[in-house]
């Protein structure tokens, strides 16, 4: 595995350049680890390398034989990472876990031993000699063997590993019995999706090629490309682990699966499987509640927008709509509001398709159309269970509109969804639909647009110099500071953007709009409306997260397109 020592060690005067060179090449020749390469090449011996490591980063070089770590290593259960990354753990308490490697720049070693254990990691430097010799003897000598190796699997390594010259293998009934390395291969794909929070994972053939791609901050990376004689077999696998027909390419199939990451935490992930000229096409949707952050304060809104979604969620009736595409972080502002009004004294059930979050104390149902059972009739089976508050995952016909704003109208607070691309638009569409603008006036509350656009790496992000008719165009002054994206990114980020925030369009629903609704009012004269009474645009919000330095002008351009 090739990381960033060998650079550091020039940099700290210890090798030259051409050393530098020597090493990477020697890594990308050999397979080995950068430690092993330095020992190949003769350029420093173990005990050196380990003194000199411990002095540049500040870590303990510890002894080995001082710790008692084979029943601890057998307890955790994380043999194929230590493997992998020739690391070892010597000592744990309730919070913490010490692993000794021979490389201290590996991140990846870090944040894979937290996912698997749940623990912190605090990292001791070990002779690479010692560090070898003890996983030896915990595994034995196939520990030096490639299968057994722990280094990341080489696509054509995995080729040659698995039988994929039978074309019945999809048929057959020993299939999970040779499919170790596929295993290891889809395992190490998810645990990277799940450490770099991604959202979605797709595994997609074409004619010449198959690669994986890793929806990342809403944005599309592809990550590897795996031989294209793999993917009917990995395509088998993932049915395998989700339970469908694995003998059915010719339909479109959905099934879950359940990714363990320790004893305590697991994560649920939605598979799809869509026929393609070229096989089958698969996405996995990481459903990782943990991650989603539910306070409101952390979603991006500004003291009045956050002031008029609180003032709408003390009301005891009326219906909040959340509105934006797929993807625009609706379902965490729902959420967040059912979070706040989650308390011992309300009553709250949810109709989802699919449940992502799981908040305990409400009541949470997932529709099943397949069976008729979808939103219109949970929504009426929740009004027989004596709620306070309801949630609908989203108005998709005019039925559940109705029986929704029925309910809002009747002493229940409703909050849901629409697919509109602004707070304006959603008025129409709800006219459109057949419910009349005297009924929106007794029953709508708020109406809140929202988009999700990444936020700027801090660590890298540097100054963007607009063109003047571009300020002019936002009315930015000339001496605001904006700032872009780095496209290398670093360390901390992925292509100048970590992590995303929302930008809000919160639209009360007054009886001026009301009015301006039954005289056939468009979208933008009720923009107008809106905007005199203080409502921000989802354009005008941008451009104050834009002055803010938290995104960039492209990004603004990429998600709202003015």
């Amino acid at each position: 595995m090739l990381t960033n020592l060998p650079t550091i060690l020039r940099q700290a005067e210890l090798i030259s350049l051409a050393q530098e060179e020597a090493i990477i090449t020697q890594v990308q020749r050999s397979g080995k680890n950068v430690p092993e390469a330095i020992l190949d090449l003769g350029l420093l011996s173990s005990f050196d390398l380990t003194e000199q490591l411990s002095v540049i980063f500040g870590l303990p070089n510890t002894d080995l034989s001082r710790y008692r770590y084979e029943e601890l290593c057998t307890s955790l259960g994380v043999r194929d990472l230590i493997l992998r990354y020739q690391a070892l753990p010597l000592s744990e308490n309730d919070a913490c876990l010490v692993i000794a490697v021979s490389d201290p720049t590996h991140l990846q070693v870090e944040d894979d031993f937290r996912f698997a254990t749940g623990k912190q990691v605090e990292l001791a430097l070990a002779n690479i000699k010692d560090l070898q010799a003890a996983i030896r003897r915990l595994y034995g000598q196939q520990v030096d063997q490639q299968e057994n190796s722990g280094k990341e699997i080489s696509h054509q390594e995995l080729a040659e590993l698995v039988d994929i010259s039978r074309e019945e293998f999809v048929e057959s009934e020993d299939l999970s019995q040779d499919d170790a390395p596929v295993s290891r291969f889809i395992n190490q794909v998810l645990l990277d999706a799940v450490s770099k929070n991604a959202s979605d994972i797709h595994f997609e053939p074409y004619e010449d090629f198959y690669r994986i791609r890793l929806r990342c901050d809403g944005i599309l990376v592809e990550t590897q490309r795996p031989a294209y004689q793999l993917s009917r077999r990995l395509s088998a696998r993932i049915k395998i682990l989700s339970k469908l027909d694995i003998a059915e390419r010719r339909l479109p199939q959905d099934g879950r699966i359940k990714l363990r990451l320790n004893i305590d935490t697991a994560i649920d992930i939605r598979v799809s499987t869509l026929p393609t000229l070229w096989g089958e096409k698969i996405v996995l949707r990481i459903l990782d509640s943990s991650t989603a952050s539910l306070n409101i304060d952390a979603l991006g809104y500004t003291e009045q927008q956050k002031d008029l979604y609180l003032h709408a969620l003390k009301q005891p009736q009326g219906m909040i709509l959340m509105t934006g595409p797929t993807g625009s972080g609706k379902t965490i502002s729902l959420y967040a509001g059912l979070s706040i009004l989650n308390t011992a004294e309300i009553n709250i059930s949810t109709a989802e398709d699919p449940v992502e979050i799981n908040l305990s104390g409400i009541n949470q149902v997932q529709v099943q159309p397949k069976i008729g059972f979808g939103f219109a009739e949970a929504l009426r089976s929740f009004l027989r269970q004596d709620p306070d508050v309801v949630m609908v995952g989203e108005i998709r016909d005019i039925e559940t509109a109705e029986i929704a704003v029925k309910a809002a109208q009747t002493g229940h607070l409703v909050l849901s969804t629409l697919h509109t691309n602004s707070a304006a638009e959603t008025l129409l569409r709800l006219d459109n639909m057949g419910i009349e603008a005297y009924n929106l006036a007794s029953s709508l509350s708020l109406i809140i647009a929202q988009r999700l656009v990444r936020r700027l790496c801090p660590f890298c992000k540097y100054p963007d110099a607009l063109a003047s008719l571009t300020r002019e165009s936002l009315m930015i002054a000339e001496d605001d500071l904006i700032f872009k994206a780095n496209p290398q990114g670093c360390n901390e980020c992925t292509h100048g953007y970590s992590g995303r925030v929302g930008i809000y369009e919160v639209m009360p629903f007054t009886t001026e709009l009301a009015q301006g609704l039954m005289n056939g009012a468009t979208v933008a004269e009720l923009n107008k409306i809106a905007k005199a009474r203080g409502m921000l645009t989802l354009k005008q919000s941008g451009i104050e997260k834009l002055k803010q330095g938290i995104t960039s002008y492209a990004e603004l351009q990429r998600v709202l397109y003015f």
